[in-house]
Protein backbone atom coordinates (compact mmCIF):
# COMPACT_ATOMS: atom_id res chain seq x y z
CA UNK A 1 0.00 0.00 0.00
CA UNK A 2 1.56 3.64 -0.94
CA UNK A 3 1.76 5.80 1.60
CA UNK A 4 -1.01 8.31 0.51
CA UNK A 5 -3.57 5.54 -0.55
CA UNK A 6 -7.09 5.04 1.30
CA UNK A 7 -6.88 2.53 3.25
CA UNK A 8 -10.06 0.17 2.66
CA UNK A 9 -12.42 -1.72 5.36
CA UNK A 10 -10.54 -4.69 5.38
CA UNK A 11 -7.53 -2.70 6.26
CA UNK A 12 -8.92 -1.12 8.89
CA UNK A 13 -10.37 -4.35 10.51
CA UNK A 14 -6.90 -5.76 10.74
CA UNK A 15 -5.61 -3.13 12.82
CA UNK A 16 -4.00 -3.44 16.04
CA UNK A 17 -6.51 -2.68 19.40
CA UNK A 18 -4.02 0.02 20.21
CA UNK A 19 -5.74 2.14 17.39
CA UNK A 20 -7.68 5.45 18.55
CA UNK A 21 -9.49 8.64 17.26
CA UNK A 22 -8.15 11.30 19.09
CA UNK A 23 -10.25 14.66 19.17
CA UNK A 24 -8.60 17.54 20.58
CA UNK A 25 -10.48 21.27 21.08
CA UNK A 26 -8.70 24.49 21.28
CA UNK A 27 -8.44 25.46 24.67
CA UNK A 28 -8.95 28.59 26.74
CA UNK A 29 -6.49 31.41 25.29
CA UNK A 30 -6.63 35.64 24.70
CA UNK A 31 -9.09 34.91 21.76
CA UNK A 32 -11.16 32.13 22.75
CA UNK A 33 -11.65 32.49 26.70
CA UNK A 34 -13.69 29.56 27.40
CA UNK A 35 -11.73 28.09 24.45
CA UNK A 36 -13.49 26.25 21.43
CA UNK A 37 -14.29 22.77 20.60
CA UNK A 38 -15.15 23.85 16.93
CA UNK A 39 -11.16 24.84 16.31
CA UNK A 40 -9.32 21.63 16.76
CA UNK A 41 -8.04 18.58 15.08
CA UNK A 42 -9.40 14.66 15.01
CA UNK A 43 -6.26 12.17 14.54
CA UNK A 44 -6.11 8.47 14.59
CA UNK A 45 -2.47 7.19 16.73
CA UNK A 46 -1.42 3.95 18.33
CA UNK A 47 -1.33 4.39 21.90
CA UNK A 48 0.29 2.15 24.53
CA UNK A 49 -1.59 1.18 27.94
CA UNK A 50 -0.31 4.86 29.52
CA UNK A 51 -2.21 6.36 26.55
CA UNK A 52 1.07 7.37 24.85
CA UNK A 53 1.50 7.14 21.31
CA UNK A 54 3.24 3.96 20.52
CA UNK A 55 6.04 4.56 17.88
CA UNK A 56 6.44 1.39 17.12
CA UNK A 57 2.91 0.64 16.29
CA UNK A 58 3.02 4.19 14.69
CA UNK A 59 6.09 2.92 12.19
CA UNK A 60 4.37 0.00 11.29
CA UNK A 61 1.29 1.77 10.13
CA UNK A 62 1.89 5.51 9.59
CA UNK A 63 -0.64 5.65 6.69
CA UNK A 64 -3.59 4.72 8.93
CA UNK A 65 -2.09 8.03 10.93
CA UNK A 66 -4.14 10.25 9.57
CA UNK A 67 -5.38 13.71 10.82
CA UNK A 68 -7.77 16.52 9.85
CA UNK A 69 -8.13 20.37 10.90
CA UNK A 70 -11.36 21.71 11.24
CA UNK A 71 -11.89 25.19 11.97
CA UNK A 72 -15.35 27.16 11.14
CA UNK A 73 -15.88 28.58 7.51
CA UNK A 74 -12.87 26.64 6.27
CA UNK A 75 -11.93 23.90 4.53
CA UNK A 76 -10.22 21.20 6.84
CA UNK A 77 -7.07 20.48 5.66
CA UNK A 78 -6.09 16.18 6.14
CA UNK A 79 -2.57 14.99 5.99
CA UNK A 80 -0.91 12.68 8.46
CA UNK A 81 0.81 12.21 12.15
CA UNK A 82 4.52 11.84 11.44
CA UNK A 83 7.45 11.45 13.64
CA UNK A 84 10.15 14.12 13.19
CA UNK A 85 14.14 13.66 13.65
CA UNK A 86 14.34 13.55 17.03
CA UNK A 87 11.04 11.67 18.25
CA UNK A 88 8.68 14.72 18.18
CA UNK A 89 5.66 14.35 16.47
CA UNK A 90 4.16 16.59 14.14
CA UNK A 91 0.51 16.80 11.83
CA UNK A 92 2.16 17.15 7.96
CA UNK A 93 -0.49 18.44 5.71
CA UNK A 94 0.22 16.27 2.85
CA UNK A 95 -2.48 14.98 1.44
CA UNK A 96 -4.04 18.19 -0.88
CA UNK A 97 -0.39 18.71 -1.38
CA UNK A 98 1.38 21.44 0.57
CA UNK A 99 3.28 19.64 2.98
CA UNK A 100 2.92 22.58 6.09
CA UNK A 101 3.67 20.64 9.17
CA UNK A 102 2.11 21.90 13.00
CA UNK A 103 4.54 20.63 15.49
CA UNK A 104 2.39 18.82 19.14
CA UNK A 105 4.01 19.27 22.00
CA UNK A 106 3.76 16.87 24.70
CA UNK A 107 2.75 14.33 22.11
CA UNK A 108 6.35 12.02 23.08
CA UNK A 109 5.67 12.69 26.70
CA UNK A 110 2.11 12.99 27.59
CA UNK A 111 -0.44 10.97 28.10
CA UNK A 112 -3.98 11.60 25.92
CA UNK A 113 -6.61 10.44 28.11
CA UNK A 114 -9.89 12.86 27.99
CA UNK A 115 -9.53 16.18 29.66
CA UNK A 116 -5.56 16.08 29.34
CA UNK A 117 -3.92 18.96 27.63
CA UNK A 118 -0.88 19.00 24.59
CA UNK A 119 -0.24 21.96 22.48
CA UNK A 120 0.21 22.93 18.86
CA UNK A 121 2.44 24.97 16.93
CA UNK A 122 0.50 26.62 13.78
CA UNK A 123 1.67 29.53 11.53
CA UNK A 124 0.71 31.99 14.29
CA UNK A 125 2.44 30.25 17.33
CA UNK A 126 1.76 27.86 20.06
CA UNK A 127 -2.09 27.23 20.94
CA UNK A 128 -3.42 24.65 23.78
CA UNK A 129 -5.66 21.95 23.07
CA UNK A 130 -8.31 20.11 25.59
CA UNK A 131 -8.32 16.06 24.85
CA UNK A 132 -11.87 16.01 24.31
CA UNK A 133 -12.44 12.36 23.03
CA UNK A 134 -10.19 9.03 22.64
CA UNK A 135 -12.06 6.55 20.97
CA UNK A 136 -10.90 3.08 19.94
CA UNK A 137 -10.87 3.38 15.84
Amino acid sequence: MKHLDQPTKDDWAKLPPAFRRIRLGLGREKDHPEGNPLIGYSFIAPLDAQGRIDPDLWHKYPEFCRVVRFRPNEADEIGHLVRRPGGTWAFRYDISGDQAEETGYHFSSGQFIVGGWVSVHEDDGLHPFKIMSVEPV
